[in-house]
C-alpha cells in the first residue's frame, strides 16, 4: 500500500483497510492539530488508489471495513467518491463498511440526495471533530465551522443514512471558557444527537499554534480534575436518545464508556465520587496518556 506521510484513523478502525485516497487536510488550519502539517492536500491519482486495492484484493478477506484517508476525504466530490466506493466495491467485495472522517465543510457541501448515494454505495460512517459547541471556542480554535454547523451536519447525515460519530475535545476552552465549553457541548451534542460520541482530551503539541498560544500566557489548559469536572457537565447536561459514549482514547486520565441514557445515572455518580475525593491514583498516570 502506498502511503504518503503519518497516517492516522479512529480508534474504533483499528483492524481496518486504510485507504489513502486524500493526502493530508483541505483546512489544515486546527490551532491544535499536528496531524496533517507536513503534506499539502491533494488528491490522490486514481491509478494509485487502483493499485492499493488490487494490493488489498491479494490479501483475502482479512477485513471487513475500509477507512479511506486522510484528514477529510468527504472533501472530494460525489462523483469521485462514488468512483473509489465501486472500486472497493468490486475489488473487495466481502467489506461491509466504508467509513471516513468529515466535517461541517465537506458535509455542508454536498447534498442529502448526494450524501444518500454514497450512503448506497457503501459508505456507512462519517467520524466528525465537532471539538466544542461553544463558537468563541470553535473561532479561537480556527475549526472552520459552527455550532449551527454542526446541528445541520447531523442531519444531514441523518437524513441521508449515514452513521455520524463525533468527536469532543475535554478542556479545548482552556481555564477561561472551560465551564461554557462543557455546557455548550453537552447542549450542541443533544441538538446533534449522535449515536456515537468520544470525548478525547486536549494535548498541546509543540509547535502548533496553541502551543505558542500557550507560550503567550494566551491559553492554559484545565487541571487534572478541572478536565474531570468537564467531562461530568458534558455527560450531565446532554439528552442523547440512544448513544455509545466513551472517554477511552489514550489521551484520556479517565476511561469511561457508557450507553446513553441508560448509564447516565450510575456514570454521574461514578464521577461525582471522583472529583469529590480529589484522589490523583484514580486517574490515568502520565506514562500511559498518548495521542
Amino acid at each position: 500500500m502506498d502511503y504518503v506521510g503519518r497516517i492516522y484513523r479512529p480508534p474504533s478502525e483499528s483492524t481496518s483497510l486504510l485507504l489513502q485516497v486524500t493526502v493530508g487536510c483541505s483546512h489544515n488550519r486546527c490551532t491544535f492539530c499536528d496531524m496533517y502539517r507536513d503534506k499539502p492536500f491533494r488528491a490522490k491519482p486514481r491509478e494509485q488508489v487502483e493499485r492499493d486495492l488490487l494490493e488489498a484484493r491479494a490479501l483475502g478477506p482479512k477485513f471487513s471495513r475500509v477507512f479511506l484517508c486522510d484528514g477529510d476525504a468527504l472533501i472530494l466530490s460525489t462523483t469521485r467518491l462514488l468512483e473509489v466506493l465501486a472500486q472497493v466495491r468490486r475489488e473487495l467485495p466481502w467489506v461491509e463498511r466504508v467509513g471516513t472522517y468529515g466535517d461541517t465543510r465537506s458535509v455542508g457541501k454536498k447534498s442529502v440526495a448526494e450524501l444518500s448515494e454514497l450512503a448506497d454505495a457503501g459508505l456507512g460512517i462519517v467520524y466528525h471533530g465537532v471539538e466544542s459547541g461553544n463558537d468563541q471556542v470553535l473561532a479561537f480554535i480556527e475549526k472552520g465551522g459552527t455550532r449551527q454547523h454542526c446541528v445541520e451536519t447531523a442531519a444531514k447525515l441523518r437524513e441521508a443514512g449515514i452513521v455520524h460519530s463525533v468527536i469532543v475535545l475535554l478542556g479545548i476552552g482552556g481555564t477561561r471558557w472551560s465551564e461554557v465549553h462543557a455546557r455548550d457541548t453537552a447542549s450542541v451534542l443533544t441538538a446533534m444527537d449522535p449515536p456515537y460520541v468520544g470525548a478525547l482530551t486536549t494535548t498541546v503539541v509543540p509547535g502548533t499554534p496553541l502551543a505558542a498560544a500557550e507560550a503567550r500566557g494566551d491559553f492554559e489548559l484545565p487541571s487534572k480534575f478541572g478536565l474531570v469536572r468537564e467531562l461530568h457537565t458534558l455527560v450531565e447536561g446532554s439528552e442523547l436518545s440512544a448513544c455509545r459514549f466513551s472517554s477511552n482514547h489514550a489521551s484520556n486520565y479517565l476511561p469511561v464508556r457508557a450507553e446513553l441514557p441508560r448509564d447516565k445515572p450510575e456514570l454521574l455518580r461514578i464521577l461525582s465520587a471522583i472529583i469529590a475525593e480529589g484522589d490523583e491514583g484514580r486517574l490515568k498516570p502520565e506514562w500511559m496518556r498518548g495521542l
